[in-house]
Protein backbone atom coordinates (compact mmCIF):
# COMPACT_ATOMS: atom_id res chain seq x y z
CA UNK A 1 0.00 0.00 0.00
CA UNK A 2 2.10 3.08 -1.21
CA UNK A 3 1.31 6.34 1.12
CA UNK A 4 0.83 9.88 -1.19
CA UNK A 5 3.15 12.46 0.87
CA UNK A 6 0.48 14.45 3.24
CA UNK A 7 1.25 18.17 3.92
CA UNK A 8 -0.28 20.36 6.38
CA UNK A 9 -1.43 22.71 3.75
CA UNK A 10 -3.14 19.67 1.83
CA UNK A 11 -4.85 18.57 5.13
CA UNK A 12 -6.04 21.92 6.49
CA UNK A 13 -7.51 22.51 2.60
CA UNK A 14 -9.24 19.45 2.73
CA UNK A 15 -10.58 19.59 6.14
CA UNK A 16 -11.96 23.24 5.03
CA UNK A 17 -13.76 22.44 2.42
CA UNK A 18 -15.73 19.13 4.10
CA UNK A 19 -16.19 21.32 6.84
CA UNK A 20 -18.12 24.10 4.29
CA UNK A 21 -19.77 20.85 2.60
CA UNK A 22 -21.16 19.90 6.31
CA UNK A 23 -22.20 23.36 6.77
CA UNK A 24 -24.04 24.13 3.67
CA UNK A 25 -25.85 20.30 4.34
CA UNK A 26 -26.45 21.46 7.81
CA UNK A 27 -28.10 24.34 6.42
CA UNK A 28 -30.46 22.89 3.59
CA UNK A 29 -31.53 20.60 6.14
CA UNK A 30 -32.79 23.19 8.46
CA UNK A 31 -34.53 25.00 5.64
CA UNK A 32 -36.37 22.02 4.44
CA UNK A 33 -38.99 19.96 6.42
CA UNK A 34 -42.97 19.35 6.63
CA UNK A 35 -43.25 22.89 7.73
CA UNK A 36 -42.85 25.17 5.24
CA UNK A 37 -41.38 28.60 5.37
CA UNK A 38 -40.19 31.26 2.97
CA UNK A 39 -36.77 32.60 2.57
CA UNK A 40 -36.96 35.53 5.05
CA UNK A 41 -39.17 34.23 7.32
CA UNK A 42 -36.35 31.25 7.92
CA UNK A 43 -33.39 33.58 8.01
CA UNK A 44 -35.31 35.62 10.80
CA UNK A 45 -36.40 32.74 12.70
CA UNK A 46 -32.67 31.78 12.17
CA UNK A 47 -31.17 34.82 13.43
CA UNK A 48 -33.84 35.12 16.26
CA UNK A 49 -35.73 38.20 15.08
CA UNK A 50 -39.05 38.85 16.46
CA UNK A 51 -41.61 37.18 14.45
CA UNK A 52 -43.80 33.75 14.68
CA UNK A 53 -41.74 32.20 18.00
CA UNK A 54 -43.76 28.57 15.90
CA UNK A 55 -40.87 28.69 13.21
CA UNK A 56 -37.97 29.76 15.80
CA UNK A 57 -39.31 26.43 18.11
CA UNK A 58 -39.23 24.73 14.68
CA UNK A 59 -35.66 25.20 13.86
CA UNK A 60 -34.15 25.38 17.56
CA UNK A 61 -35.69 22.57 19.30
CA UNK A 62 -37.19 20.46 16.29
CA UNK A 63 -34.60 20.25 13.10
CA UNK A 64 -31.51 21.90 14.55
CA UNK A 65 -31.30 19.09 17.15
CA UNK A 66 -32.08 16.13 15.06
CA UNK A 67 -29.94 17.15 12.33
CA UNK A 68 -26.73 17.62 15.59
CA UNK A 69 -28.07 13.92 16.48
CA UNK A 70 -27.48 12.58 12.38
CA UNK A 71 -24.11 14.85 11.98
CA UNK A 72 -23.17 13.25 15.17
CA UNK A 73 -23.70 9.43 14.32
CA UNK A 74 -22.46 9.83 10.84
CA UNK A 75 -19.15 11.34 11.92
CA UNK A 76 -18.74 8.28 14.71
CA UNK A 77 -19.76 5.57 12.64
CA UNK A 78 -17.37 6.37 9.99
CA UNK A 79 -14.45 7.04 11.59
CA UNK A 80 -15.36 3.97 13.56
CA UNK A 81 -15.72 2.26 10.22
CA UNK A 82 -12.58 3.77 8.77
CA UNK A 83 -10.37 2.13 12.20
CA UNK A 84 -12.66 -0.98 11.72
CA UNK A 85 -11.52 -1.72 8.11
CA UNK A 86 -7.52 -0.45 8.91
CA UNK A 87 -7.02 -2.53 12.19
CA UNK A 88 -8.90 -5.89 11.10
CA UNK A 89 -7.27 -5.66 7.81
CA UNK A 90 -10.67 -6.42 6.07
CA UNK A 91 -12.49 -3.73 3.19
CA UNK A 92 -15.67 -5.62 4.35
CA UNK A 93 -15.51 -4.33 8.29
CA UNK A 94 -17.80 -2.15 9.47
CA UNK A 95 -18.92 -0.34 13.15
CA UNK A 96 -20.82 -3.45 13.77
CA UNK A 97 -18.93 -6.25 12.98
CA UNK A 98 -17.51 -6.74 16.77
CA UNK A 99 -21.52 -7.84 17.76
CA UNK A 100 -21.67 -3.98 18.78
CA UNK A 101 -25.44 -4.10 17.17
CA UNK A 102 -26.62 -7.18 18.29
CA UNK A 103 -25.75 -6.56 21.99
CA UNK A 104 -27.71 -2.51 21.96
CA UNK A 105 -30.43 -4.14 19.69
CA UNK A 106 -30.65 -6.94 22.83
CA UNK A 107 -30.05 -3.92 25.59
CA UNK A 108 -32.99 -1.97 24.07
CA UNK A 109 -35.11 -5.09 23.68
CA UNK A 110 -34.88 -6.57 27.21
CA UNK A 111 -35.20 -2.74 28.89
CA UNK A 112 -38.39 -2.52 27.38
CA UNK A 113 -39.36 -6.37 27.55
CA UNK A 114 -38.58 -5.94 31.31
CA UNK A 115 -41.06 -3.30 32.17
CA UNK A 116 -38.11 -0.54 33.22
CA UNK A 117 -38.91 1.76 31.26
CA UNK A 118 -42.27 1.47 32.93
CA UNK A 119 -40.96 1.58 36.09
CA UNK A 120 -38.44 4.86 35.47
CA UNK A 121 -40.66 7.36 33.63
CA UNK A 122 -38.67 10.21 32.47
CA UNK A 123 -35.39 8.13 32.43
CA UNK A 124 -33.52 7.31 29.26
CA UNK A 125 -33.65 3.36 30.04
CA UNK A 126 -33.88 2.34 26.21
CA UNK A 127 -30.32 4.32 25.39
CA UNK A 128 -28.67 3.41 29.05
CA UNK A 129 -29.80 -0.02 28.37
CA UNK A 130 -28.47 -0.56 24.81
CA UNK A 131 -25.09 1.41 25.36
CA UNK A 132 -24.46 -1.31 28.02
CA UNK A 133 -25.82 -3.86 26.34
CA UNK A 134 -22.82 -2.75 23.53
CA UNK A 135 -20.17 -2.21 26.09
CA UNK A 136 -20.75 -5.88 27.66
CA UNK A 137 -20.48 -7.33 23.89
CA UNK A 138 -17.31 -5.33 23.08
CA UNK A 139 -15.70 -6.49 26.55
CA UNK A 140 -16.91 -10.28 26.35
CA UNK A 141 -15.17 -10.44 22.60
CA UNK A 142 -12.07 -8.76 23.59
CA UNK A 143 -11.64 -11.10 25.99
CA UNK A 144 -12.24 -14.32 23.76
CA UNK A 145 -9.96 -13.51 21.22
CA UNK A 146 -7.07 -12.95 23.29
CA UNK A 147 -4.11 -15.33 22.75
CA UNK A 148 -0.96 -15.84 24.11
CA UNK A 149 -1.78 -11.76 24.88
CA UNK A 150 -2.38 -10.32 21.72
CA UNK A 151 -5.69 -9.87 20.15
CA UNK A 152 -6.32 -12.19 17.32
CA UNK A 153 -8.30 -10.05 14.30
CA UNK A 154 -9.54 -13.45 12.82
CA UNK A 155 -10.92 -15.20 16.42
CA UNK A 156 -12.56 -11.52 16.44
CA UNK A 157 -14.27 -11.12 13.72
CA UNK A 158 -15.80 -14.51 13.91
CA UNK A 159 -16.78 -14.60 17.85
CA UNK A 160 -18.29 -11.28 16.56
CA UNK A 161 -20.55 -12.68 13.67
CA UNK A 162 -21.62 -15.91 16.34
CA UNK A 163 -22.42 -13.15 18.57
CA UNK A 164 -24.88 -11.13 16.03
CA UNK A 165 -25.89 -14.30 15.22
CA UNK A 166 -27.06 -15.21 18.80
CA UNK A 167 -28.77 -12.28 19.52
CA UNK A 168 -30.81 -12.41 16.66
CA UNK A 169 -32.77 -15.16 17.60
CA UNK A 170 -32.95 -13.91 21.30
CA UNK A 171 -34.09 -11.15 19.95
CA UNK A 172 -36.66 -13.05 18.00
CA UNK A 173 -37.30 -15.05 20.83
CA UNK A 174 -38.28 -12.00 22.54
CA UNK A 175 -40.51 -10.62 19.76
CA UNK A 176 -42.17 -13.78 19.92
CA UNK A 177 -43.30 -14.25 23.46
CA UNK A 178 -44.27 -10.62 24.30
CA UNK A 179 -46.64 -8.45 23.65
CA UNK A 180 -46.08 -6.96 19.98
CA UNK A 181 -47.08 -3.67 21.09
CA UNK A 182 -44.99 -3.20 23.66
CA UNK A 183 -42.00 -4.01 21.13
CA UNK A 184 -42.84 -1.62 18.05
CA UNK A 185 -40.93 1.27 19.14
CA UNK A 186 -37.57 -1.18 19.63
CA UNK A 187 -38.55 -2.65 16.36
CA UNK A 188 -38.85 0.70 14.30
CA UNK A 189 -35.28 1.95 16.19
CA UNK A 190 -33.50 -1.62 15.08
CA UNK A 191 -34.16 -0.12 11.76
CA UNK A 192 -32.51 3.01 12.39
CA UNK A 193 -33.91 5.87 12.72
CA UNK A 194 -33.56 9.54 14.18
CA UNK A 195 -35.11 12.23 16.17
CA UNK A 196 -34.54 15.24 18.41
CA UNK A 197 -32.71 15.28 21.50
CA UNK A 198 -31.94 17.64 24.31
CA UNK A 199 -29.14 19.45 24.23
CA UNK A 200 -27.69 18.02 27.21
CA UNK A 201 -27.62 14.95 25.48
CA UNK A 202 -25.58 16.23 22.36
CA UNK A 203 -23.40 17.42 24.51
CA UNK A 204 -22.06 14.69 26.02
CA UNK A 205 -22.20 12.63 22.74
CA UNK A 206 -20.27 14.95 21.20
CA UNK A 207 -17.67 14.94 23.86
CA UNK A 208 -17.73 10.88 23.84
CA UNK A 209 -17.20 10.90 20.22
CA UNK A 210 -14.60 13.76 19.90
CA UNK A 211 -12.89 11.70 22.68
CA UNK A 212 -13.31 8.70 20.69
CA UNK A 213 -12.07 10.39 17.32
CA UNK A 214 -8.84 11.91 19.04
CA UNK A 215 -7.50 8.65 20.10
CA UNK A 216 -8.66 7.21 16.75
CA UNK A 217 -6.44 9.97 15.14
CA UNK A 218 -3.45 9.24 17.33
CA UNK A 219 -3.22 6.29 16.28
CA UNK A 220 -3.01 7.08 12.08
CA UNK A 221 -0.16 6.59 11.47
CA UNK A 222 0.17 2.70 13.26
CA UNK A 223 -3.26 2.04 11.55
CA UNK A 224 -0.93 3.16 8.12
CA UNK A 225 1.77 0.21 9.08
CA UNK A 226 -1.10 -2.35 10.50
CA UNK A 227 -2.07 -2.02 6.45
CA UNK A 228 0.74 -3.42 5.59
CA UNK A 229 0.40 -6.65 7.72
CA UNK A 230 1.21 -7.23 11.38
CA UNK A 231 5.02 -8.46 10.94
CA UNK A 232 5.89 -5.81 9.03
CA UNK A 233 4.15 -3.20 11.45
CA UNK A 234 6.41 -4.94 14.13
CA UNK A 235 9.49 -4.30 12.40
CA UNK A 236 8.79 -0.60 12.19
CA UNK A 237 8.91 -0.29 15.35
CA UNK A 238 4.69 0.21 16.24
CA UNK A 239 3.23 -1.44 19.06
CA UNK A 240 0.66 -3.10 17.17
CA UNK A 241 -1.02 -4.90 20.26
CA UNK A 242 -1.72 -0.99 21.86
CA UNK A 243 -2.39 0.24 18.70
CA UNK A 244 -4.88 -2.01 18.15
CA UNK A 245 -6.66 -2.14 21.41
CA UNK A 246 -6.83 1.88 21.61
CA UNK A 247 -8.44 1.88 17.85
CA UNK A 248 -10.75 -1.03 18.70
CA UNK A 249 -12.14 0.01 22.38
CA UNK A 250 -12.55 3.62 21.17
CA UNK A 251 -14.32 2.91 17.59
CA UNK A 252 -16.45 0.40 19.88
CA UNK A 253 -17.47 3.02 22.43
CA UNK A 254 -17.92 5.58 19.74
CA UNK A 255 -20.34 3.60 17.87
CA UNK A 256 -21.52 2.53 21.37
CA UNK A 257 -22.86 5.54 22.68
CA UNK A 258 -24.33 6.78 19.34
CA UNK A 259 -26.36 3.76 18.10
CA UNK A 260 -27.96 3.84 21.93
CA UNK A 261 -30.17 6.95 20.20
CA UNK A 262 -29.78 6.70 16.52
CA UNK A 263 -30.50 2.69 16.53
CA UNK A 264 -28.83 0.88 13.67
CA UNK A 265 -28.12 2.71 11.23
CA UNK A 266 -26.40 0.21 7.93
CA UNK A 267 -23.70 1.41 5.41
CA UNK A 268 -22.21 4.40 6.55
CA UNK A 269 -19.79 2.72 8.16
CA UNK A 270 -18.95 0.59 5.21
CA UNK A 271 -19.36 3.26 2.21
CA UNK A 272 -17.84 6.58 3.51
CA UNK A 273 -14.70 4.94 4.46
CA UNK A 274 -13.97 3.68 1.04
CA UNK A 275 -15.36 7.20 -0.79
CA UNK A 276 -12.86 8.55 1.32
CA UNK A 277 -10.13 6.64 0.75
CA UNK A 278 -11.05 7.11 -2.73
CA UNK A 279 -10.96 10.65 -2.93
CA UNK A 280 -8.29 11.09 -0.59
CA UNK A 281 -5.89 8.32 -0.45
CA UNK A 282 -5.22 5.69 2.02
CA UNK A 283 -2.93 7.93 5.02
CA UNK A 284 -5.21 7.68 8.05
CA UNK A 285 -3.88 10.97 8.92
CA UNK A 286 -6.48 12.68 6.24
CA UNK A 287 -8.73 9.59 6.22
CA UNK A 288 -10.12 9.94 9.27
CA UNK A 289 -10.90 13.93 9.61
CA UNK A 290 -12.19 13.56 6.00
CA UNK A 291 -14.30 9.85 6.81
CA UNK A 292 -15.96 11.74 10.05
CA UNK A 293 -16.73 14.92 7.96
CA UNK A 294 -18.42 12.96 4.56
CA UNK A 295 -20.25 10.67 7.14
CA UNK A 296 -21.34 13.82 8.79
CA UNK A 297 -22.70 15.78 5.99
CA UNK A 298 -23.78 12.41 4.34
CA UNK A 299 -26.14 11.43 6.97
CA UNK A 300 -27.65 14.76 7.66
CA UNK A 301 -28.63 14.76 3.75
CA UNK A 302 -29.52 11.14 3.56
CA UNK A 303 -31.87 11.88 7.08
CA UNK A 304 -33.77 15.41 5.20
CA UNK A 305 -34.49 13.02 2.59
CA UNK A 306 -35.95 9.93 4.72
CA UNK A 307 -38.27 12.71 6.38
CA UNK A 308 -39.42 14.35 3.36
CA UNK A 309 -39.00 12.43 0.76
CA UNK A 310 -43.02 10.67 1.88
CA UNK A 311 -43.95 13.66 3.86
CA UNK A 312 -46.04 13.51 6.17
CA UNK A 313 -45.24 10.20 6.74
CA UNK A 314 -41.37 9.43 7.16
CA UNK A 315 -38.92 6.97 6.46
CA UNK A 316 -36.35 5.79 8.80
CA UNK A 317 -33.06 6.68 8.06
CA UNK A 318 -31.56 3.04 8.06
CA UNK A 319 -33.90 2.24 5.50
CA UNK A 320 -32.91 5.19 3.22
CA UNK A 321 -28.93 4.26 3.52
CA UNK A 322 -29.55 0.45 3.04
CA UNK A 323 -31.48 1.56 -0.26
CA UNK A 324 -28.46 3.80 -0.77
CA UNK A 325 -25.62 2.29 -0.15
CA UNK A 326 -25.92 -1.28 -1.87
CA UNK A 327 -25.83 0.76 -5.40
CA UNK A 328 -23.08 2.81 -4.06
CA UNK A 329 -20.91 0.34 -2.89
CA UNK A 330 -21.24 -1.51 -6.24
CA UNK A 331 -20.54 1.97 -7.99
CA UNK A 332 -17.18 2.15 -6.20
CA UNK A 333 -16.44 -0.99 -6.49
CA UNK A 334 -16.72 -0.62 -10.30
CA UNK A 335 -14.52 2.13 -10.35
CA UNK A 336 -12.01 0.57 -8.48
CA UNK A 337 -12.03 -2.56 -10.55
CA UNK A 338 -12.07 -4.91 -7.84
CA UNK A 339 -8.66 -3.82 -6.45
CA UNK A 340 -8.06 -4.89 -3.15
CA UNK A 341 -7.37 -2.14 -0.68
CA UNK A 342 -5.40 -4.14 2.19
CA UNK A 343 -2.87 -6.60 0.91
Amino acid sequence: MKLSHLTPVRLARVVLILLLVLAAAILASLAVGAVRMDVATFFRSLAGSAGDSRYAAILWQIRLPRILMAALAGAALASAGTAFQAVLRNPLADPYILGISGGAALGAILAVTSGLEDILPGWPVRPVAAFAGACATVAAIFWLSRSRGRIASYPMLLIGWIFNSFFLAMILFLETVVDFSRVHGVIFWLVGSLSPQSYPVLAVLAVLVGAGFLVLLSQARRMDLICAGDETARQLGADVERAKILSLLAASLITAAVVSFSGLIGFVGLIVPHAARFLFGPDHRLLLPSSALLGAAGLVLADTLARTILSPTELPVGVLTVLLGGPCFILLYRRRHAEVYFD
